[in-house]
């Protein structure tokens, strides 16, 4: 898929370390300003229960999860998007994202120091939100002058985008995102996918919490959440402290006994990489049998032909049908044969559309 999420946020503030949490790539993680200087690129196993479930079935000889990459960037500070710091390079890699993971600063600690020298999250969030949003007015601004000339001479695909940065430019003026404006058809989704603009991405808000704040949150996380209630962004509660000695953990039990004490389900890791899949719309669909049992990512909507060609180029080119197993049918009936007797295997066409969790089979010809 190739889509990555950049976790951004003002220096020391977590980054680092939840990155080594989630991925298998590791960086360097210390008490003190722009630790991160290059990007860190990794890559992750989805967690997803619905694989170990289907691998105790199938029996399969091998396994093979979905996988999300993850960008560790370089912290951002008041002045980016005029230079300061390493803010050139901070939006120059976050522009390479599909979308954001918003590292915030949740607890209170005098052994690691804050670049602002007190802790406000909400005050660090208005901070890197300003930043992307300036840089986001250059770029509108620029595009829009050249827009209303080409627009003005008869162009009508120039009157569509100059409508569009019209409305963007006067969103940014107000201290909005991008992302806050509404698109009003898919000529418009179209046109500002292709802007690439900073504030058009899709944000979740990661509040890194103390360990005894990591079930319930706290009340920095209660001003976070105030804060960001009209903006269509979620907000995830996750100690990176804690999330870091469950890492060094390697025995099961150990690790699920130490979840039990924090009052936690899951660790908070899992969560952060399931909603990092969703947030770049990417969604599941399952090949099992005893050879293998995989997970495969597609985008949210594609269609059956176009979930093919993610497993060959040709099952796409000379597709056929789909032969598909809704996941709890597959999970009742066990094998391929009993859900075909039971009448619960679909045959679809080039227009089905692939739902979360679709288990199938392509015929095609070549």
């Amino acid at each position: 898929m190739s889509l990555k999420c950049g976790i951004v946020g003002l220096p020391n503030v977590g980054k680092s370390t939840l990155f080594n949490c989630v991925s298998s790539g590791k960086a360097q993680s210390a008490n003190f300003p722009f630790c991160t200087i290059e990007p860190n690129l990794g890559s992750t196993n989805v967690p997803d229960r619905r694989l170990e479930v289907l691998t105790d079935i199938c029996h399969p000889q091998r396994t093979i999860p979905a996988t999300v990459d993850i960008v560790d960037i370089a912290g951002l500070v008041k002045g980016a998007s005029r230079g300061e710091g390493l803010g050139n390079q901070f939006l120059a890699n976050i522009r390479e994202c599909d979308a954001i993971l918003h590292v915030l600063r949740c607890f209170d600690d005098g052994n690691v120091v804050h670049v602002d020298g007190s802790v406000d999250p909400v005050r660090d969030k208005e901070v890197v939100d300003t930043e992307l949003q300036i840089k986001d007015l250059e770029t509108v601004e620029s595009r829009l002058a050249k827009c209303v000339k080409a627009a003005q001479a008869g162009d009508k695909e120039s009157k569509k985008l100059a409508e569009l940065l019209t409305r963007y430019k006067a969103a940014l003026e107000q201290g909005k995102s991008c992302r806050s404006v509404k698109l009003l058809n898919e000529d418009e989704e179209r046109l500002s996918h292709d802007m690439f603009l900073l504030t058009n991405k899709p944000v979740l808000y990661v509040c890194n919490v103390d360990d005894a704040s990591a079930a319930a949150g706290n009340a920095y996380v209660d001003a976070v959440r105030e804060a960001v209630k009209d903006e269509d962004a979620g907000i995830l509660i996750i100690s990176a402290r804690t999330e870091s000695e469950i890492a060094e953990m390697e025995d099961y039990d150990d690790r699920q006994m130490f979840l039990e004490e924090m009052g936690l389900e899951e660790s908070g890791v899992v969560r952060l990489i399931q909603s990092a899949y969703a947030l770049l719309g990417l969604r599941t669909f399952f090949t099992a049998g005893a050879d293998e049992c995989r997970a495969w990512t597609i985008h949210a909507g594609d269609k059956a032909p176009k979930a093919a060609g993610v497993i060959h180029t040709d099952f796409e080119k000379g597709f056929i049908r789909a032969e598909v197993i809704k996941y709890e049918d597959f999970v009742q009936y066990k094998t391929e044969a009993a859900v075909r007797a039971a009448g619960k295997m679909g045959v679809e066409g080039k227009d089905y559309v692939v739902q979360d969790g679709d288990i199938m089979h392509f015929l095609f010809n070549v």
